[in-house]
């Protein structure tokens, strides 16, 4: 992976903000509550409750990551073997390169013992189980451009925006025409070094973000 690659989270819905998947593993059951946790407060707050209602559990175990780019992210065992609940679920909600998301594996223990690699496989494939359920969304990191154009340059410049694939979010007609251009964060190098055609035709960069 580069750091090109895009980053995904859970879709956020009004009817159903909990994605649930449930595995039967000799005698165990083990229920994966996935959910959208754009803060770590958020994502806490989710595991507080998850845990609460399932408080008869033998096991819940959590792992989260948040940021626009995966930047925080924890996990906890919950009781279980040091390293066969929480890291195992915190790696693949990563290897799915999924960020802004909370997830709780609620275990009821059935009267058998899975082992280190029988635990590690099962948190996993709780979780695996719930993001295929899950409907995602490409998380985009962008800038903010804001150009300064001239009527007759318009139409061409939109062209280019097109194919940069960037997103219109704000306009105003005065004098000038005034674009706020939400670019990829990647390739806004290239959209500056594309916008340079129409400065000999009064093109000005107002502003770029950080």
């Amino acid at each position: 992976m580069t750091q090109t690659d895009p980053f995904y989270s859970i879709a956020r819905s009004t009817r159903d903000q909990i994605v649930t998947a449930q595995l039967k593993i000799k005698r165990s059951t083990f229920t994966c509550r996935l959910t959208h946790a754009g803060t770590i407060d958020a994502a806490k707050a989710f595991i507080t409750a998850v845990s609460r209602d399932n408080k008869t559990a033998t096991h819940n175990c959590w792992a989260y990551i948040v940021g626009d780019a995966g930047q925080t992210c924890h996990c906890s065992d919950a009781g279980e073997p040091s390293g066969t609940a929480g890291k195992p679920m915190l790696n693949v909600l990563t290897s799915h390169r999924m960020t802004q998301v909370a997830a709780v594996v609620t275990r009821q223990y059935g009267g058998v013992k899975l082992g280190i690699r029988g635990l590690i496989q099962a948190y996993s494939e709780s979780v695996e189980a719930a993001l295929g359920a899950a409907k995602k969304v490409r998380l985009i990191q962008a800038k903010l451009v804001r150009v300064q154009v001239p009527y007759d340059c318009n139409d061409p410049l939109l062209n280019q925006v097109r194919q940069f694939n960037a997103s219109i979010v704000d306009t105003d007609y005065k004098e000038w025409i005034v674009h706020d251009i939400l670019v990829e964060k990647h390739r806004v190098p290239d959209f500056i070094q594309m916008l340079t055609q129409f400065e000999p035709h009064g093109l000005k960069v107002l502003e770029k973000s950080d």
